[in-house]
């Protein structure tokens, strides 16, 4: 990750003299936008939240920005990318169930309108690096039609980190790494992705025109498993006897490395000060892979505060208020307006966004929109054995999963995953080990969870059985979202997915054509026989 440490130099040895800094002249009204998403960063995975991971650059960029200590997001891939894009709960786009599999025939529904569609329409130059994981079973589905004037990635995104090769199932092996549409063979040179990635960022900075606004979305496959870093990350790092531990650490190592020449880039061509910078995480993290959210409770893959609390922070030269901690409420769909309003771009009357814009929030430190956040409704997540409609007072069934937030208050239904607090210590020997972790055993029926989040953000005090009135409350709300919910989109496997059909690539492999002529031909045949059956009769 190193290649890009220019430190105080001022120019490369034969390479492109760096620009200007803006900053003398008259400020550009359209800001510079890069959103950095990580990929199952812990919460406590970071510098500035006590680990003992070191992140120099997050801490350095957050410390002189604005920190959320507030903010959202969704517990898996999917879901959470598919809202930062769209500006709308899973709910109102089908993508309310899991992750869209390599094998499905299934993306991002074409009908939804994209941030990077609407920054292009206001003049923005709008490219992908990283990780797409939005759907790719038809062309218009890929990245570059959905906005970007560049995409250089992997459609998937948990594949091996110098191979690029990802397997979903034994037999069902392919390359995963993209350049717009193609598979981009000639980078297939066995470098780390994330040092790969970066390299790419600095290769758009430098062609681009900083007079010009540019949105960066630069979404990594750190510190997703598998657990791959290059040998020199381990150095600070040999004392952590667990090995998921030491191998995570040192991959996030790296991404910080990586942001920190990112940021040395943005400053060398000239789009510093008129930058905004965005870093999130994708989901809580995994602690059978290495990631810590400690004090929360849970993980990735759960509505506990550990799977959907994430790291965030805003750093830019255009915020008011640097150097601070915002303790508004704060979701990842939130993006897709703020950006758009920032970018100078209208939202359709006719968008039904779930986000708000909260730049006045971050930038100044006003009361923040939000007053609810809706987790998620999964109507087809295995049912709580338990759970019934009379549970939740006739109001909902408490057998589906679902998990929401208005204002202090959370309430959780069905089965939200797995629930242990996994401490520091638990990280000490061979593998995440039970034994340390802090259990509650709640009686067997049980299927509905209230708490009050501000007062106890750890999820250690249920308060259901005191306050049903609250939960009534909050029932009806999740009642409410539920009516405005459109069917969920997990369609079985295609068989035609199978990379070894597609060149031994991931890619499209549904073909429209094919369809019209299978539905022509069977519309032939049944027009055939109806006219054979009316010969008959007569």
């Amino acid at each position: 990750c190193g290649y890009l440490a220019w430190g105080s130099r001022r120019s490369d040895p034969g390479g492109t003299p760096p620009r200007q800094e803006p900053g003398a002249g008259a400020p550009r009204s359209q800001p510079h936008i890069i959103f950095i998403l990580a990929d199952d960063q812990g919460f406590r995975d970071v510098g500035y939240h006590g680990s003992e991971i070191r992140t120099p650059t997050l801490d350095k960029l957050a410390a002189e920005g604005v920190k959320l200590e507030n903010y959202y997001v969704q517990p898996m891939c999917t879901p959470s990318r598919s809202q930062l894009i769209t500006g709308k709960y899973q709910i109102h786009t089908g993508l309310q169930h899991s992750i869209i599999r390599p094998t499905q025939p299934n993306c991002l529904p074409l009908d939804n309108v994209t941030l990077p569609q609407k920054l292009k329409e206001v003049g923005y130059s709008t490219h992908m690096v990283g990780k797409w994981h939005l759907g790719f079973y038809r062309r218009e589905c890929m990245p570059t039609q959905r906005g970007f004037d560049s995409f250089f990635g992997s459609l998937l995104g948990s594949g091996d980190y110098y191979t690029h090769f990802k397997c979903d199932s034994p037999g069902i092996c392919g390359y995963d790494l993209y350049e717009n549409d193609n598979a981009a063979w000639d980078h297939d040179t066995g470098i780390y992705s994330t040092q790969m990635y970066t390299q790419k960022v600095q290769q758009i900075l430098a062609a681009h025109d900083p007079g010009k606004p540019i949105f960066l979305y630069i979404a990594y496959q750190a510190v997703h498993s598998p657990l791959q870093a290059p040998g020199r990350y381990f150095e600070h790092y040999r004392s952590i006897n667990n090995i998921n531990r030491r191998r995570y650490a040192a991959m996030l190592a790296c991404l910080d490395e990586a942001i920190n020449n990112v940021t040395l880039a943005l400053k060398k061509y000239g789009y510093y000060e008129n930058s905004i910078i965005i870093y999130s995480s994708d989901n809580g993290g995994q602690p059978m892979a290495g990631g810590s959210n400690w004090p929360l409770r849970g993980s990735k893959g759960t509505y506990w505060e550990g799977g959907i609390r994430a790291v965030g922070f805003v750093h830019s030269p255009l915020l008011k208020n640097k150097g601070s901690v915002c303790k508004e409420l704060v979701h990842i769909t939130d993006w897709f307006p703020t950006l758009i309003t920032l970018a100078e771009g209208q939202i359709d009357e006719d968008i039904q966004l779930d986000g708000y814009d909260i730049w006045e929030t971050i930038s100044e430190g006003r009361r923040s929109p939000r007053v609810d956040i809706l987790h998620n409704i999964d109507p087809i997540y295995t049912k709580a054995k338990n759970g019934s409609w009379a549970a939740g007072y006739g109001i909902w069934n408490t057998a589906i999963q679902s998990a929401i937030r208005v204002s202090h208050w959370k309430l959780l239904t069905g089965n939200p995953g797995y629930s242990d607090w996994v401490p520091p210590q638990a990280f000490s020997n061979a593998g995440p080990n039970r034994w340390h972790n802090e259990r509650v055993s709640w009686s067997a029926g049980k299927t509905v969870w209230l708490f009050n989040i501000t007062a106890d953000p750890y999820e250690r005090v249920d308060l259901s059985a005191r306050y049903p009135e609250v939960v009534k409350q909050l029932l009806r709300r999740l009642s409410q979202f539920n009516k405005t919910a459109v069917p969920v989109r997990y369609p079985p496997k295609d068989p035609r997915s199978n990379p070894k059909l597609n060149g031994g690539v991931w890619g499209p492999w549904f073909k429209e054509d094919e369809k019209k002529k299978k539905s022509d031909k069977s519309k032939g045949v049944s027009k055939q026989k109806k006219k054979k059956n009316k010969k008959k009769a007569n």
